[in-house]
């Protein structure tokens, strides 16, 4: 097993959950232990108390048999009134007149019915002591997934800081350095347009990571619903991928968009949807390597519904991330080691912007590829109005010209 190396430290993350782990484990097992204790202690109680009566029960019998005995030579009315005063006196016995001069036993109905409610005394122990455990069992449970939220939405919130930190200094550092070499000596006029060139991609970087930041903060902070338009999906994607285009090139991207062969009529908030659709772009280009990053937009209609694929040659999503990747904050990996940019709020934008235009968003692997992700937008078709069937097209309806975006 390799040593680790000198002064690095175990994640205080995995130290705290491994010390709440044993915590919630001794208290599981002392709260079992518990709830057997007292089903164990009651039964044994219930049964003891059970055997101490029904001895007391024999013996009243006896003693009353020899009081009956003592008086067996008083007159037969005398001898009446005793047994009843008896009976009278010990509900719990019973008088057998079939004998002279007769015999008091104990009560075979009495002795049934006190089994019986000794037996339910045992049931309602039996069932207190689950129950107790059970209640008891869940509300650890519920602390468990509240501590275990908690602890992964501060660790979501340090990689947030992280990352923040990250993507804000870089750029920063890299614009000081940019000018600070411009400033300290003359530049060629091609070395100074690649120097322009650098901040540019720099400020980009800066604009883009601001932009997620605050749109994220206004998301959480309205419930001010997008303002829908009436609009057709293909012309929407050839506008947003036209603008985008050259930004994705200089990155690698080789970018191919299939339109859909018919009229895809949406009601969609424009400027929300090309943030939906850049952050998908953004996503697939930043985490495809290598110098050319193939990157597919794929349009087509499902029966009531219009969808819009994006689809890359990436490094793919690991198992059981599809959900988590929407997750606000959420990044695999060491925020320090991290080569991908970003803060972790482009698919949590692209969600939740999805979602307020009744619209979902599901991630999976590329179907086309051995390797990438495809993320799938699937918006309700709108129906045309009435004069939109007339005229056959719907509001800027039309597919695309050939080679357009």
């Amino acid at each position: 097993m390799p040593r680790r190396p000198p002064g690095t430290h175990r994640n205080p993350w995995s130290r705290s959950h491994a010390a709440t782990r044993v915590a919630f484990g001794v208290i599981v097992v002392f709260v079992l232990s518990q709830a057997a204790w007292w089903i164990t202690f009651e039964f044994r109680t219930i049964h003891q108390a059970t055997d101490a009566q029904l001895a007391a029960w024999s013996r009243d019998a006896e003693l009353a048999n020899d009081v009956l005995a003592q008086a067996a030579d008083t007159p037969p009315a005398r001898r009446t009134t005793l047994v009843n005063s008896i009976l009278s006196r010990y509900p719990h016995l019973a008088f057998d007149a079939g004998t002279h001069p007769g015999r008091f036993t104990v009560d075979a109905v009495a002795r049934a019915q006190f089994l019986e409610a000794q037996s339910r005394h045992l049931r309602m122990f039996a069932f207190e002591g689950p129950t107790f455990a059970l209640v008891v069992l869940s509300m650890l449970l519920l602390i468990a997934a509240t501590l275990r939220s908690e602890r992964q939405l501060k660790r979501s919130q340090q990689n947030f800081l992280s990352a923040v930190t990250h993507e804000f200094k870089t750029p920063i550092s890299t614009l000081r350095l940019l000018v600070e070499t411009a400033q300290m000596r003359s530049l060629p006029a091609e070395k100074q347009q690649e120097y322009l060139r650098r901040m540019q991609a720099e400020l980009d970087r800066l604009e883009r990571t601001s932009d997620q930041v605050l749109a994220s903060a206004r998301l959480e902070q309205t419930d001010q619903a997008p303002g829908f338009a009436a609009l057709e999906l293909n012309h929407v994607v050839q506008g947003i991928v036209g603008a985008a285009r050259p930004g994705l090139e200089a990155r690698g991207a080789l970018l191919k968009v299939d339109y859909a062969p018919e009229p895809l009529p949406v009601s969609i908030d424009p400027d929300a949807f090309a943030v939906v659709l850049n952050n998908l772009l953004d996503n697939a280009v930043k985490y495809t390597p290598g110098a050319e990053r193939p990157v597919r937009v794929k349009l087509e209609r499902r029966g009531d519904t219009v969808q819009v694929h994006v689809d890359d040659h990436g490094i793919g999503l690991a198992e059981g991330e599809e959900e988590r990747v929407f997750e606000r904050f959420y990044r695999t990996g060491d925020e320090m080691t991290r080569e991908s940019q970003g803060v972790g709020l482009g698919l949590h934008l692209v969600r939740n912007i999805t979602e307020a235009m009744n619209g979902r968003v599901r991630a999976g692997a590329n179907p086309d590829a051995e390797t990438g992700s495809r993320f799938t937008v699937t918006l309700p078709r709108r129906l045309p109005a009435p004069e939109e069937e007339r005229q056959g097209t719907p509001i800027g309806g039309g597919k695309p010209s050939e080679g357009a975006a």
